[in-house]
């Protein structure tokens, strides 16, 4: 064995000098090519008439009150495949590793780790021809304590701002959810996470309470951030309504949300409000299916149920023959349904333009997996970054408005008519959004709650 090598654990401490970070837990991973840094609010800029980038890293995993500011010259920008498969782009650094007693030169990626369980990965390339792996032990550069940890970040700690937040919804482990939760601690905000089946109400005129369980009162809260699953819609829209009847902020109102939920409404609501849809035909009768059929352009079309959810209960039917038994069997079943023209140029693409608070904050391309026609993540699809047109933006945010939610999803279909709007999703997920794009949209939607309340930040 050459003794000239560094003998790692699976698990190691380490430190990047140039970055200001002195102390950060690394997975030591040869299976990983490159070596990646955990990294918020990634945004690249200039310097010198070089190009730089400027991050944010919470050092300390589970610890999201520390926050350290880094900036580094940018040496590329590559397209790389995470462990959840998700294709994002990725800026690409190169800075001294510091690991025991040597330092020396790698490069590493930029990626929000929050959902892995560590927030560096130190990659073969970084480890090729000085290092050595015992992937039984962990450690053996040496421990950092707690209290060590303190020390080296204490000029690093969030002040709290006093906002007390609810996040009302149904799992915490969700990747949304997390996020949230982490945004809004790593603000410096005392979030909550109420799990709807477990609040009840009183209904009073005077002082209406909603009782959370062992009979706790849920009372003082300055937000709610509603995210609820659409088979929970009426309980959950009803939570939302008494918090508002108690005069707590609701990122999210009840009467929104609702709306965005009944599909057919909000496509009517979307249309009043001069927002382009693609050509759509709703009926009671099976007796009605063949002029349905003919109302939006013949086959191919799609039909879609009006309580299906990502991507589920929407059905392309090839053939007049075959849209006839599709619409005729969910009409069997007294189910709810619309046919819609099928966008063929679209060619199983479409575009999720998140908006807070009147501004699109991020956009991907979601493409279908190969012999899918829906891109949904959900069903298998991938995510790309796009640079949607004003035309798109301004539909965005004109469906968000016309919808009256501070916080959507708006899915955007390019046609050879121009961009048409899909949906609005009035609690749309982050994963796919940013693992493709890096960019803190749970902190954007905490921001809003900020700005309604005046507070400000450094961060």
């Amino acid at each position: 064995m050459p003794q000239n090598k560094i003998i790692l654990g699976s698990e190691e401490w380490c430190s990047f000098p140039e970055l200001g970070i002195p102390a950060i837990k690394a997975r030591v991973d040869s299976g990983a090519k490159t070596s990646a840094l955990h990294a918020i609010n990634i945004a690249p800029f200039i310097k010198d008439s070089e190009n730089w980038v400027k991050f944010d890293i919470n050092p300390i995993q589970n610890n999201l009150k520390t926050v350290i500011h880094c900036e580094a010259k940018l040496i590329d920008k590559r397209i790389v495949k995470s462990s959840s498969g998700f294709r994002e782009q990725r800026y690409v650094i190169q800075t001294n590793l510091a690991i025991g007693n040597d330092i020396w030169e790698i490069e590493m990626t930029l990626t929000n780790r929050d959902s892995m369980g560590f927030r560096m990965l130190l990659g073969r390339e970084a480890m090729s021809g000085r290092i050595l792996v015992d992937p039984e032990q962990k450690y053996l550069l040496g421990q950092t304590t707690t209290e060590n940890l303190k020390s080296l970040y204490v000029n690093a700690i969030i002040n709290k701002s006093g906002l007390r937040i609810g996040l009302l919804a149904s799992n915490p482990e969700l990747y949304s959810n997390k996020r949230i939760m982490e945004a809004g601690e790593m603000r410096g905000h005392e979030m909550h996470f109420l799990n709807i089946k477990e609040c009840y109400m009183k209904l009073d005129a005077d002082k209406p309470e909603i009782h959370y369980r062992g009979g706790k009162i849920l009372d003082n809260f300055d937000a709610i951030i509603p995210r609820i699953r659409p088979s929970i819609t009426f309980y959950g829209c009803a939570l939302t309504r008494q918090f508002e009847a108690m005069k707590v902020y609701c990122l999210n109102s009840a009467a929104a949300i609702t709306q965005s939920r009944d599909k057919l409404f909000s496509l009517q609501l979307l249309l009043r409000n001069g927002v382009d849809i693609p050509t759509t035909g709703f009926a009671n009768s099976p007796l009605d299916t063949d002029d349905l059929i003919k109302m939006v352009g013949g086959s191919p079309l799609i039909v879609k149920l009006l309580e299906g959810t990502q991507g589920k209960g929407v059905v392309l039917a090839e053939t007049k023959k075959a849209a006839e038994s599709v619409i005729n069997a969910f009409k069997s079943l007294n189910a709810n349904i619309l046919v819609q023209e099928f966008i063929k140029e679209a060619d199983g693409k479409d575009l999720r333009l998140f908006v807070v608070d009147g501004k699109v904050v991020a956009a991907i391309q979601r493409e279908a997996a190969p012999g899918e026609f829906r891109a949904n993540i959900h069903m298998g699809g991938t995510a790309s970054i796009i640079k949607p047109t004003a035309d798109e933006k301004r539909i965005a945010i004109k469906a968000a408005k016309a919808m009256d939610l501070k916080v959507a999803g708006v899915d955007i279909i390019r046609s050879s008519k121009g961009p048409l709007l899909l949906e609005v999703n009035s609690s749309p997920g982050l994963e796919g959004i940013e693992g493709a794009t890096n960019k803190d949209i749970a902190g954007e939607m905490i921001k809003a709650i900020e700005k309604n309340f005046k507070v400000k930040q450094e961060i």
